[in-house]
């Protein structure tokens, strides 16, 4: 008998500058007003349970929205408590982990992202299987392809991080806890590739086909 799909149980954290294609390309907006830097800390921001979009349904587009942005990512569920964890321990935090599509309306601000953006109704795909850590292996090899209407358009490779995936843990953990069933998003990278409305968006891992395929159409909000 095959498992439910997985569905998350706490919050859901997205991780902005993580991979270092996005972090090059905004670099030179780092040093404008008003941010005036690069940031120290992981630049965070919450998915809220509307967003919640389980694998195979359905993803409504708003009318006013010509396009979305597609944001592939891999998130780590949490198992077990993390507080000011360690590099070393931090992955002995994680449940396993799960495809995501973070999908948000186009933007131009990359650093607060605002909540009507981002926050839309089932603007977040959810992948099919939580993939425990003894068979996903590093997750600094995971590498992601994002196919639209089964043309490839994106590939999101997880060696090219600013913070690994322990290293993220442990610094976010440094300044909130993580409780299980909450989880963090590695990161999406630069050049996502935009949909629209009667596109199908496939999300897959390439060499951990028992994470499952995230599939999603967009369809038009009703009149």
């Amino acid at each position: 008998m095959s498992s439910p799909p997985f569905m998350p149980t706490g919050t859901i954290y997205g991780t902005l500058l993580n991979t270092l294609d996005e972090w090059v390309a905004l670099s030179p907006q780092m040093a404008q007003p008003p941010y005036k830097g690069a940031p120290k800390a992981p630049v965070l921001y919450i998915k809220t349970a509307n967003t919640w979009s389980p694998c195979d349904s359905p993803i409504t587009v708003p009318a006013k929205a010509t396009e979305v942005e597609v944001g592939a990512s891999i998130g780590m569920v949490i198992g077990a408590p993390a507080q000011r964890t360690t590099v070393r321990d931090a992955l002995d935090h994680i449940a396993g982990y799960v495809l995501m599509n973070d999908l948000s309306l186009p933007h131009a601000s990359f650093f607060r992202p605002p909540v009507k953006y981002k926050n839309l109704d089932g603007f977040l795909g959810i992948g099919p299987r939580l993939l425990p850590p003894h068979e996903a292996g590093n997750p600094n090899h995971f590498r992601l392809e994002v196919r639209i209407d089964g043309e490839l358009r994106q590939t999101v490779d997880y060696a090219r991080l600013v913070r690994p995936a322990a290293q993220l843990l442990a610094d976010v953990s440094e300044f909130m806890t993580l409780h299980p069933g909450d989880v963090l998003l590695l990161g999406c990278g630069a050049q996502r590739p935009l949909a629209h409305t009667g596109q199908r968006i496939d999300i897959n891992a390439p060499g951990l086909p028992t994470l499952g395929l995230l599939s999603n159409t967009l369809v038009a909000e009703a009149a």
